[in-house]
Parts: structure tokens; C-alpha cells; sequence
């Protein structure tokens, strides 16, 4: 007698009597990507889903459900030859379709339109004809960081060995982002700085980073802020400048006018003495009562010589 066969989950062939005849065929089996659709926020993403139709395939027979894996939420359905979206969850209305002109031959991949950070997960596509199979896609939704800004906190009146805050903020991407900073020398200073990381209400991020540091001038310090799904990464850096930063404006005016100072008192010391060398030697000339021309052969010119007369 012939033996009626079942498909079971486990197993690839089913079978079952016809009149006499035993009607043999392998079970559905459906594509999938292995690895995470990564798509963009905001931007439309297609969740692949495939399977090879029998030759005599018929969209009627079709049913095709796409809902979340964790909690079974319906995403899309079709059946009998049109969507069946009556109980589609909240969230998906208008945004789901199907590529209809490509069912026949198997292609029941999603579109999904403007993706959303609640979007990212796991979506299991559920295929049924004769037979049925079923497999998650998993959806990373990711957003590129805004090119990062830093600013040095004071950026005025700094001398060497003073503390110094130096800021890195970008915004609005996803996920959660790495953020490395670095010096002029090649000095990893990651480890030295405070990182914040903040979700809006769209749940994109906005980081900020605090790297505290001593002042030395002519230093650079850089920050860069790396989006590992995208690969992308975003780099700022801010250099200490040298002698406006060591040396502020207040002391140099300062300086110059003690030297000024100095400069001066010196030229009326010089001035007072040469007058009192003058004032001496006329007063020697007065006692002595020598004749001008005595006075030189004599070789007592000492302050007529000394002054130059």
C-alpha cells in the first residue's frame, strides 16, 4: 500500500497519495541576507526575502506574512493575490509595500520607507504556498555624525601649566558613536577625558567630549568621532598658540614700561654725575689759581682733559 507522507519541520520533502500515485515534492525553501541590512535614517531600506516558485506557481496561492521576530507584530501581509494589512502595527502604516510586478517570481522583499531608530531589528519573513518556510533579516538603522567642532575653554589669557577644557561635540547620528582624542606628539589621551552621549527625541545622538589638559603652547590636540556601522568618522583639532598664551599683552605693556622706566633713571643718574665732575673740576681750578696754560704743561689737565675742553 502506499504509505501517506507529511511535511515536517524538521524535514525538506513531503508527500502524498493520489489515487495510487504517491505526489513527491521538496519542501520551500527561502533566501535571506546572512548579514544586517544597514540602512540609513530617514532614507527607504528593502528587507531581502526570496524563493524558487514551482513552475505552475499561482499568486492565489501565495500567503506571505512579514512581522517582528520578538514580538510577532504584523509588518506586511498578502494573500490571495493582495495585501492584507488590517492588522498591521502601529508605526507601518503607508510605509510597507511590496515589489508586486516581481511576486510571481519569487521575490517577496520588503520596502520599507523612511526608516526610523525604532525600526532597527529583527523581521521575520513567513512564505506559504503548498508548502511553508520562514527566516529573519535583521535591520541596523545608522545615521552619520555632523562634522565635529571643538573650542578651548579659556581661549584667551592662558599661561603654560594653567588648566585648560578642550570640547568635541557632534550631533544627530547613530548609533551611539566612539570618540578618540590624541595630541601633536601622537599621545593617546583618551583615557583623560569625560564623553557624554545624549538620544533626541528621534533617537539620534548628540555627543560631547571634555578633554582637561595643561597649557603648553604650540600643542595640538585632536578629536575623532567614529561611526563603526558606516565606517565614517568625523575629525577637529584646536592648537594652543605660543607667546600670546605664555606671555599676555598686560604683562608686556607692564614690562615695557619698567624698562622705560629704568632707561630713563639711569640718563639722569649719568646727567647729575657729569655735573658734578663739571662743578668739582671749577672748583679745584678756583683754588689753585693756576694759569690755563700751566694747568696743561704741568699735567694737571685731569678735568679739562676728562671733560673734553
Amino acid at each position: 500500500g502506499i504509505i501517506p507522507w507529511h511535511w515536517d519541520e524538521l524535514g525538506s520533502c513531503c508527500a502524498t497519495p493520489v489515487g495510487t500515485v504517491l505526489e513527491l515534492w521538496c519542501a520551500m525553501e527561502i533566501q535571506v541576507p546572512e548579514e544586517p541590512v544597514v540602512a540609513l535614517f530617514g532614507h527607504d531600506a528593502t528587507l531581502l526575502c526570496s524563493f524558487s516558485p514551482e513552475a505552475n506557481f499561482s499568486l492565489a496561492e501565495l500567503s506571505l506574512i512579514w512581522q517582528l521576530t520578538d514580538t510577532k507584530r504584523l509588518v506586511h501581509g498578502f494573500s490571495g493575490g493582495q495585501d492584507r494589512l488590517q492588522d498591521q502595527g502601529r508605526g507601518y502604516a503607508n510605509r510597507t509595500s511590496l515589489f508586486y510586478d516581481q511576486l510571481a517570481l519569487g521575490n517577496v522583499s520588503l520596502l520599507l520607507r523612511r526608516v526610523q531608530i525604532d525600526d532597527e531589528g529583527s523581521f521575520t519573513c513567513f512564505v506559504r504556498v503548498r508548502d511553508y518556510d520562514s527566516a529573519a533579516v535583521t535591520l541596523q538603522v545608522a545615521a552619520p555624525y555632523s562634522k565635529p567642532s571643538v573650542h578651548l575653554e579659556p581661549s584667551k589669557d592662558l599661561k603654560p601649566g594653567d588648566v585648560a577644557m578642550v570640547t568635541c561635540h557632534a550631533s544627530r547620528g547613530y548609533p551611539e558613536a566612539s570618540v578618540l582624542w590624541q595630541d601633536s606628539r601622537g599621545t593617546n589621551l583618551t583615557d583623560n577625558v569625560t564623553t557624554s552621549q545624549v538620544a533626541n527625541e528621534e533617537g539620534l545622538f548628540e555627543v560631547r567630549s571634555v578633554l582637561t589638559v595643561l597649557v603648553e603652547p604650540g600643542v595640538t590636540y585632536s578629536c575623532l568621532v567614529l561611526n563603526a556601522v558606516l565606517r565614517q568618522h568625523g575629525h577637529a583639532s584646536v592648537t594652543i598658540t605660543g607667546q600670546p598664551l605664555a606671555f599676555p599683552a598686560v604683562a608686556l605693556w607692564v614690562t615695557v614700561a619698567l624698562a622705560v622706566c629704568v632707561v630713563a633713571l639711569l640718563g639722569v643718574l649719568a646727567f647729575v654725575c657729569h655735573q658734578k665732575i663739571r662743578e668739582s673740576c671749577r672748583e679745584d681750578e678756583e683754588r689753585t689759581g693756576k694759569s690755563r696754560e700751566t694747568r696743561m704743561d704741568g699735567g694737571g689737565g685731569t678735568c679739562w682733559g676728562t671733560l673734553g675742553e
